[in-house]
């Protein structure tokens, strides 16, 4: 597939993803998206390849003397992933588990006004793809990835229009595939690749996530 940098905004990309993703149409995906930015992805691909649609949050925690400086990140059900180089920083367990209970309190918020409190879906025996609008350190997706593999999915694939490609390797380990569009030598970050790149607001969120409940709903 011949991809054009930047992408025209996430449903330009989320097409061109589904595209790539093709060979799991007719096997009833379970997408789930992280938010705020994966969403949107999420609806197209779940609609393209006519799956589920749901969310799995998972947060950065940033370093106590830097917060945009990436130390790893939590996951809704309590999943840390920690970068190795933490180690370096001079930063306690207290510290850290400081840190992952504030993300932990945001999600817990968040499920309740995005989803009205809707436990997040069982994963078990699903084709499970977990998507984002970007994967720039890895640290979420790969809090997000691990915190499912211990519910047993069929099969579980990470997808993303754009990737760094320094988080591509550990990716592939902890994933039966990893499918991504593009991940250029120079990445910078996920904005960059895309022309309109206005935040996803929690009024969106919730739209695009609410017509899935329904539809999910037993009869």
């Amino acid at each position: 597939m011949n991809i054009q940098l930047p992408f025209a905004d996430r449903i330009a990309a989320a097409h061109l993803l589904a595209k790539a993703l093709d060979e799991y149409r007719g096997h009833l995906p379970l997408v789930l998206a992280l938010p705020r930015g994966g969403v949107p992805i999420g609806q197209v691909i779940a609609r393209e390849l006519g799956g589920d649609l749901d969310m799995v949050q998972a947060r950065k925690m940033g370093a106590p003397f830097n917060p945009e400086l990436a130390i790893g990140a939590v996951a809704e059900n309590g999943w840390r992933f920690v970068f190795d180089s933490t180690a370096e920083m001079d930063i306690s367990a207290a510290q850290i588990d400081e840190l992952a209970e504030r993300e932990l309190a945001l999600m817990r918020k968040r499920r309740q006004d995005w989803v009205q409190g809707r436990p997040p879906p069982q994963v078990r025996g699903r084709l499970v793809l977990v998507v984002d609008d970007g994967i720039a350190t890895g640290a979420t997706m790969i809090a997000a990835i691990e915190s499912l593999l211990p519910q047993k999915p069929a099969r579980l694939i990470c997808a993303t229009p754009i990737a760094s490609r320094d988080c591509l390797s550990r990716l592939r380990e902890i994933t039966h595939d990893l499918v991504y569009l593009a991940a250029p030598e120079d990445f910078r970050a996920v904005g960059q690749y895309y022309i309109d790149f206005r935040p996803v607001e929690d009024v969106e969120v919730k739209a695009i996530l609410a017509p899935f409940a329904i539809a999910a709903k037993p009869d």
